[in-house]
């Protein structure tokens, strides 16, 4: 182990060198083999870029024969799905339309259909499977067109990918068949997102992996740090490990899954304000080198008129870590209905009075006392300040904002706030059975009680996604900015804010990082100097390692029923990252 450890910190301490002398964006290495063929690519609408700008709908012959295709699709977008029957009128609201279909259930019909749809100005995509000959239907018919000579899971899951630019396609045929169209070759596309599948053993130990992980998730559930969990770890571009362990709660009625919803606490951090923060400070909307006095008025009669922001985001500007404001709840501010005086839902069956933030929270803030700038002192304060900063200088609410910008764009379908207005309550693992605040079992609700009270919107909490997601903007931060084609940053605002920016701590502006005190072992013993990313309160984690271009994902609910200290005293979220730079370690030699 002792060898081990030393050639990953030799490693790391090579990797960072590079890095900082010949910054690249992440390198997609697919061991998948997509015998997907491309043509009619018109206008490189494949593969698909800002999925904002769709409505999709898949349309398939029969949705059990395609349910790995359709699968697949809903890793990358939010869509509705149809059969082929009444296809005009299922079509109808959708502005792209995918098709898959076996190549005996193409008709003159259909395609005609396909046809007065194209008309209709929908984009049309459509995915074939089967005998080749079948496409001399389609030589007048100028859409998209991903074929496979046979049917199956593989054949399946990598259409779908193709489609989204997880997967390439090549231009290469096998062989020469009467359409026109397929005379000459396929036509290339490059990887773009993430790549799910199943990956070869030859860079890292799958099975070695796996088995280590399953064991280090079963020792927690066992212990009771949590009742469950959801593991993934990405390396270059592919999902190399994704499952789910355990239960929402200990009562082992609901297994957790990898589609489950989490309440990620200080990971929203990163995920959520940073990001703003990020683009607003290349756009020369916000410039972090200049006061809080100069972006909020209420700051300017303050002790924290003259704070940078750059301090803020470092978490040196002195500020208080945390202000437990239900403690300073009087009789009246909650109850447990609706009411026009009470409309701030704080958890099931308990509202706030309304503007509590504005009006008591907010001001609390600002009269708080601070320290001298410079030295580290974590604060939750910190996020809600630069929160303040993003929607005074964008008259755009946060949750807007990131949706807008990111999220939807990016393919997140689950990440935001307030997940109980989207999603169903059973996808939403539940956190803490709140004995002193809200007096209920939280579900759906951030389990931050400043954030709950602040509308379930802050800057430090109050985001929630499944592991997916964070996957995505994981995968998006080491691509330097860039994710499905299309550029959410410039490379060098990502290099700034991840790189380490303090001379009294290890911190990125926003981002944790890793600690170079080897004796913290922080975040794992064989993490090395370009990681970077941030942990949650609740039992979660996000990685992001551009030395081996790997994301690890840690989500779980470690704070049911109530909040424990045995995840981090059994240290589990470090040793499954550990086990990770083991296998890579074993699958290299």
């Amino acid at each position: 182990m002792m060898i081990s450890r030393i050639k990953f910190l030799i490693a790391g301490i090579f990797a960072v060198g590079f890095l900082q002398m010949n910054l690249v964006n992440a390198q997609y290495k697919s061991t998948i083999k997509n015998e997907t063929v491309l043509f009619n690519n018109i206008d490189a609408v494949l593969p698909l870029g800002k999925l904002d700008k769709y409505t999709i709908t898949v349309c398939t012959q029969d949705s059990s024969l395609f349910r790995d295709f359709n699968d697949q699709i809903s890793r990358y977008a939010a869509v509705t799905y149809a059969g082929l029957g009444s296809f005009d009128e299922q079509v109808k609201y959708s502005n792209l339309v995918i098709v898959a279909v076996k190549a005996e259930a193409l008709t003159f019909p259909f395609i005609e259909q396909l046809v007065q749809a194209k008309m209709n100005n929908k984009k049309i995509i459509l995915a074939v499977f089967g005998k080749g000959d079948v496409l001399s239907l389609l030589n007048n018919v100028k859409v998209p067109i991903l074929w496979n000579d046979h049917f199956s899971r593989e054949t399946q899951n990598n259409a779908a990918m193709t489609i989204f630019g997880g997967l390439s396609a090549f231009n290469k045929l096998q062989k020469t068949y009467s359409s026109s169209f397929m005379k000459g070759m396929g036509e290339a596309t490059s990887q773009t997102r993430i790549q799910y599948g199943v990956p070869a053993n030859d860079e890292i130990n799958i099975d070695r992996l796996s088995k280590k992980i399953d064991e280090i998730a079963a020792e927690a559930i066992a212990e009771k740090a949590t009742p469950g969990a959801v593991v993934m770890v990405i390396k270059n571009g592919q999902v190399i490990f994704e499952k789910g362990y355990g239960y929402h709660t200990y009562s082992k009625k609901e297994p957790t899954t990898i589609h489950n919803i989490f309440d990620l606490a200080s990971v929203s951090k990163i995920a959520g304000t940073t990001p703003v923060i990020m683009r607003l400070t290349e756009q020369g909307i916000v410039d972090l080198d200049k006061p809080i006095g100069d972006y909020l008025w209420q700051a300017k009669s303050t002790n924290k008129k003259d704070i940078r922001l750059k301090s803020v985001m470092l978490h040196e500007a002195g500020f208080t870590p945390f202000i437990p404001f239900y403690r300073n709840l009087k009789p009246g501010d909650l109850q447990s209905y609706d009411s026009p005086t009470h409309h701030v839902k704080v958890a099931d069956s308990c509202y706030l009075l309304n503007n509590y933030y504005r009006d008591v929270m907010w001001p609390e803030m600002l009269q708080s006392e601070v320290k001298p700038e410079g030295n580290y002192v974590y604060s939750d304060i910190s996020m809600y300040v630069m929160k303040e900063v993003a929607e005074h200088q964008t008259a755009i609410p946060m949750q807007n904002y990131v949706q807008d910008n990111f999220y939807r764009p990016l393919g997140m379908k689950t990440a935001g706030y307030n997940p109980r207005d989207r999603f169903a309550k059973q996808d939403i693992i539940p956190t803490e059975q709140d004995t002193s605040f809200r007096k209920v079992l939280l579900q759906g609700y951030v389990h931050d009680q400043g954030a709950a009270m602040a509308g379930g919107v802050a800057g430090h909490a109050g985001l929630f996604a499944t592991a997916n997601d964070l996957a995505i903007y994981g995968q998006l931060l080491l691509n330097r900015g860039e994710y499905g084609g299309e550029r959410y940053f410039e490379a060098k605002t990502v290099d700034l804010f991840t790189s380490k920016q303090s001379l009294t701590s290890r911190r990125g502006l926003g981002f944790d990082r890793w600690d170079p005190n080897l004796k913290n072992e922080y975040p794992s013993k064989l993490s090395n100097a370009t990681v970077y990313g941030h942990t949650g309160y609740t039992g979660t984690c996000i990685w992001i390692d551009p030395a081996n271009q790997l994301v690890y994902i840690f989500l779980s609910n470690r704070v049911h029923p109530q909040v424990s200290t045995k995840l981090l005293n059994l240290n589990i979220r470090s040793r499954i990252q550990d086990a990770i730079y083991e296998a890579i370690a074993a699958g290299k030699k």
